[in-house]
């Protein structure tokens, strides 16, 4: 069975290595530089990426402060019945 694997860079989640593998096609013979559409495309997915993993981080650690505080609760009223 055959992996499929997309020739296109902003397929599937940035990792730091297909950042560094990202190849953005060249202007035209005559121009420097890249083409402005590619750039801000990529610039727009990895600003998405980045809030996303943000905000999933964010999720995380409010999640960690919820079981913390509820363990703090159980093991007060656990030393309260005693």
């Amino acid at each position: 069975m055959t992996v499929y694997r997309s020739r296109n860079a902003l397929a599937g989640p940035f990792t730091p290595s297909s950042v560094h593998d990202v190849a953005l096609p060249r202007t035209r013979l005559g121009q420097r530089g890249y083409q402005p559409d590619d750039v801000h495309a990529l610039l727009d997915r990895l600003a998405f990426e980045l809030g996303e993993r943000s905000r999933q981080l964010h999720q995380a650690h409010a999640e960690n402060d919820r079981i913390k505080n509820a363990l703090r609760a159980w093991q007060t009223d656990r030393v309260a019945g005693c």
